[in-house]
């Protein structure tokens, strides 16, 4: 029906040469988007005022909101050329209780009850970044406050304007500043992003393919029960639409895999991909769909819209709301709200009232929020961490652990007892699960959100104990009580790790270790799994991942 849980991987490891990476660097592409600050204290204000009684602001000063609801800063921002291109918002906020803002363009709201979480102090500043789209000319930009706190101080706002047939955010932009108190590994930001940019070329060279004509780019993956899977397609369309600006090839790669996305339609849901192919790329074992390549083709399709409009060969967004609607209707159970296995289960199916934790993508469902206005996707993202909070806290509270397949979901939801679809390993930390610190440190890191950050603080607290600070010696399978069941070493394992070190300020040295050892262990062409996670886990922990 679906791929077993992937076979055992040993993975090589090599020392990279520092100076390979400097031709690399002569070959990037540079942005050609020109960024324009403007200063909160020349905008419009409605119950905001100038101030300068604290430090760290740029211009003549920044803007203080009143603590009412519905002050704003309204700013005209100018364009050269209508598309797609990321606002800043440049604030501090002293307290430790969100000030959220809606911020319109044109009238529009583009973003509802946008976070602005604490900086740590009034003199510390952060940027919040807000994906827009400008229409050529005057843009008017509003900031409004939306509680009685009021908003948070105001520096400015930085726009960029839409890059003329380039990616609006290029690999290496960095527009997407994580949460105050992020840790990144040691070394220049340079070096960081051509390690990444080094496994990212090793990994295309590895699995990108035109193996079948027609247009099509696919993701091959020898070492999963088929050579082509849904996962690994929405993999390629997540990782290709980030490299843009490292790959000048990105476009035309992705638009390839869209191509075979939209040829390979699952039989009970025309708008989700068909869970597998052969080596001839035609879909077998029902051609069906599997919810977590559905997830990431429906987030890579918004990552394009963003980087490159929908005016071009496929219309991005529409596809990607289409994918997403596709999703709730036939992949979300309506009565818990948590994911389901793919479109194939339904109330008559034994599987209902299960779901796997490496489908709990809490980050995917904020941004299909903002493609979409849809609150049900508010509503799917409280009840997936809401669920990783309460499995956390009763089943692994030692460890944090989350099991492979978690069943009863509409009554006292608990990890599966034994095998439930791929074998008897299906209630523990396995080949599904093991990519949850990777996923819940990735919102934790983006969002600032406390409850993925606890729940990335309580995985990375308890590996980083576990293994004395070793990366060599995380295994490939835990039981949730953080006993090992098996000793075999596999980048699907140790890599995601390096995601949640990021969360803890605790943590520098064991992310460095992580960082390191991932930076220097190739790309093994026959062990697609552990390679795509290795390198979707560089590309966070490095400081390059958005969320659309």
């Amino acid at each position: 029906m679906h791929p077993a849980a992937p076979p055992r991987r040993i993975v090589a490891v090599f020392a990279g040469l520092s100076c390979l990476l400097l031709p690399l660097l002569a070959q990037l592409p540079k942005a050609s988007a020109a960024t324009t600050a403007y200063e909160a204290e020349n905008a419009s204000l409605y119950r905001a005022a100038v101030a300068t009684n604290h430090t760290g602001f740029t211009g003549t000063g920044f803007v203080d909101y009143t603590n009412v609801a519905g002050g704003y800063i309204e700013w005209t921002v100018d364009a050269d050329t209508a598309g797609s291109t990321t606002l800043g918002l440049r604030y501090a906020n002293g307290t430790t209780t969100n000030r959220p803002l809606d911020i319109t363009v044109n009238g529009v709201t583009v973003a509802a009850g946008k976070a602005f979480n604490g900086t740590g102090s009034w003199d510390s500043w952060a940027t919040a970044p807000v994906a827009v789209t400008l229409k050529a000319g005057a843009n008017t930009v509003r900031a409004t406050a939306t509680t009685a706190n009021g908003g948070p101080n105001i520096d400015s706002l930085d726009s960029q304007d839409p890059a003329a047939g380039g990616p609006a955010v290029p690999f290496g932009s960095h527009r997407f500043p994580y949460a105050a108190g992020t840790l990144k590994p040691t070394g220049s930001q340079s070096v960081l992003d051509q390690a990444v940019i080094k496994t990212y070329n090793a990994w295309k060279s590895a699995f990108v393919r035109k193996n079948c004509g027609n247009g099509w780019y696919e993701v091959i993956s020898p070492d999963a029960d088929h050579p082509y899977v849904a996962e690994a397609q929405g993999y390629g369309m997540v990782v290709t639409a980030t490299m843009a600006g490292a790959d000048p090839e990105a476009r035309t790669v992705f638009d390839g895999m869209v191509k075979y996305m939209l040829a390979h339609p699952s039989v009970n849901n025309a708008n989700l991909l068909a869970a597998e192919q052969d080596t001839s790329c035609k879909s077998v074992d029902g051609s069906d769909s599997a919810t977590d390549g559905d997830l990431d083709v429906a987030y890579g399709l918004l990552l394009a819209d963003k980087q490159w409009g929908s005016t071009g060969t496929y219309n991005y967004k529409d596809l990607a709301v289409k994918h997403i609607n596709a999703i709730k209707k036939s992949e979300v159970n309506p009565t818990t709200h948590l994911m389901l296995l793919g479109d194939w289960s339904d109330s008559g199916e034994s599987h209902y009232w299960m779901t796997r934790s490496s489908d709990w993508l809490i980050d995917h469902f904020r941004a299909f929020k903002t493609a979409t206005g849809d609150s049900t996707w508010d509503t799917v993202r409280t009840a997936h961490q809401n669920l990783i909070t309460t499995q956390q806290s009763k089943y692994a509270s030692a460890t944090g652990l989350l099991a492979d397949f978690v069943v009863n979901t509409n009554t006292t939801p608990k990890p599966a007892a034994g095998e439930v679809l791929e074998g008897p390993n299906d209630g523990d930390y396995s080949w599904n699960a093991c990519r949850d610190p990777w996923r819940i440190g990735a919102d934790a890191v983006t969002s600032g959100d406390a409850a993925s950050l606890a729940s990335a603080r309580k995985l990375n607290s308890w590996i980083k104990s576990r293994t004395g600070g070793d990366p060599n010696r995380i295994v490939t399978g835990y039981h949730l009580n953080g006993t090992a069941f098996d000793s075999g070493d596999d980048m699907a394992f140790t890599a995601p790790y390096v995601v949640t070190a990021l969360t803890d300020p605790g943590s520098q040295a064991w992310l460095d270790a992580l960082w390191s050892k991932l930076a220097t262990t190739s790309i093994d062409p026959q062990l697609y799994y552990g390679g795509s996670v290795q390198l979707q886990s560089m590309i966070v922990a490095s400081g390059n991942y958005w969320v659309p």
